[in-house]
């Protein structure tokens, strides 16, 4: 068997909304938690590497990447995909602009794109600039990310400052004019000494276009959008093996809870939404948590007795006015640290009363949940929201996670995911 299509996500949640997408459009896809120790499983068409380096310092996420795109390459991919967040998570120095740069040159190619659009979660693109939903990402909630404030909608000009290399744009006008208009702007840019170009998307329609204009590029850099336009690039090689539903998976049971570590906008509302309905809710406070108290096993006790009859949730989400006050008095690394270490933690815990499926929600919490279950695979299952699957963990010990962005779902996501493993 060969492996068609090798990815690396910046994150852990992005990784799996990318495979989710994967999946949606057919291709048996499976996602490894950091660099692989062992050999990739044969029996796929799809690999999805999850790194935590969307806020690593620029070159130790260089190396994350290029050692994650090693391991892709030894195992045959005819393909590779950078993944990055819808909201085009970033600093001025990077890391989206380090990475692409130095897979470019890993890869020996001179042109790729970037498309963080994901139009069914409300991104898109139009003239270089990102919305969210009719709101310039500049003036979104994205502008208050406690680790990557996105200032400027601008994609250009934000990818700009962080590569060494010329940011041009495929704009709408040749999107909408079809795949041949997209390649021939490609020529174009290329001619003018652009090696990176933002590209325009509105709809499903033009992620389609734009993916069949990416046949035989060997990099791709963008959102999980994309994911619905590149495997039919693939469709003679995925026609010709015969296989089972791609989502298809065996679920395990057991008892189920809610961990909530982002702050973002939708995770609010989610959090808000499962407290209004009455259910049992217990914040974790990132101030008592420096002071030394046992915050973890006072949520575990919290939790204990209610398992067998309830699905609790366990958050660290708070408004940004609380975010901002915790960062003051404890810094912002500490402050996400602290949260990070107590919800990997609390995961461990609630392993051990008997809890087998978990939603997290939040990047850096899942990535902090998964490193402390030492989960190394995940395999891909039903999609709850889009770019949110429910997964299987690969190992002696199966779990059912859904390792949500912290911007993504419905406000009533926590309730309803649930119903898909019935």
């Amino acid at each position: 068997m060969t492996i068609l299509l090798g990815c690396i996500a910046d994150d852990f949640t992005g990784a799996t909304d990318l495979a989710g997408m994967l999946v949606r459009a057919g291709m048996r896809t499976v996602q490894m938690i950091g660099v692989p120790a062992s050999p990739l499983p044969t029996d796929v068409d799809a690999v999805v590497i999850a790194l935590k380096s969307r806020t690593v310092a620029p070159s130790e996420a260089v190396a994350q990447s290029l050692a994650a795109l090693k391991h892709l390459q030894q195992a045959g991919c005819h393909q590779f995909y950078f993944k990055y967040c819808s909201t085009f998570d970033s600093t001025d120095v990077g890391n989206i602009g380090p990475v692409t740069d130095a897979l470019m040159s890993e890869l020996g190619t001179d042109f790729t794109i970037a498309c963080p659009a994901f139009p069914e979660n409300k991104r898109t693109i139009y003239k270089g600039h990102l919305f969210v939903g009719d709101t310039l990402l500049s003036e979104s909630g994205m502008r208050d990310h406690p680790l990557t404030p996105m200032t400027d909608a601008n994609l250009v000009r934000v990818l700009q400052q962080q590569t060494r290399r010329k940011v041009g744009l495929i704009s709408f006008d040749s999107v909408a004019s079809g795949v041949d208009a997209v390649r021939a702007r490609i020529t174009a840019l290329r001619e003018e000494g652009v090696e990176i170009a933002i590209v325009d998307a509105l709809s499903n329609h033009d992620l389609l276009t734009i993916g069949a204009a990416c046949t035989g590029m060997p990099l791709v850099t963008a959102g999980s959008g994309i994911a619905l336009g590149l495997p039919q690039n693939f469709q003679n090689a995925l026609n010709a093996v015969e296989r089972e539903s791609a989502d298809r998976l065996a679920y395990p049971s057991g008892l189920r809870a809610v961990l909530s570590g982002s702050c973002s906008t939708a995770t609010q509302a989610q959090v808000a939404h499962f407290i209004a309905g009455g259910r049992p809710a217990f914040a974790i406070d990132p101030l008592k948590l420096a002071d030394g108290e046992d915050v973890v096993g006072a949520a575990l006790s919290w939790a204990a007795p209610l398992l067998f009859e309830q699905t609790p949730l366990i958050y660290a989400t708070a408004a940004p006015e609380s975010v901002r006050a915790v960062q003051a008095s404890l810094g912002v690394d500490r402050a996400g640290a602290l949260v990070e270490q107590a919800m990997s933690q609390i995961a461990s815990g609630l392993t051990r009363l008997g809890v087998r499926q978990i939603i997290v929600a939040g990047g850096e919490t899942s990535g902090a949940v998964v490193s402390a279950l030492n989960v190394s695979g995940l395999r891909i299952g039903r999609q709850i929201d889009p770019g949110v699957p429910w997964t299987i963990t690969i190992g002696d010990t199966s779990m059912a996670l859904a390792l949500k962005s912290g911007n993504f779902g419905t406000e009533d996501f926590f309730s309803k995911a649930w119903s898909l493993l019935a």
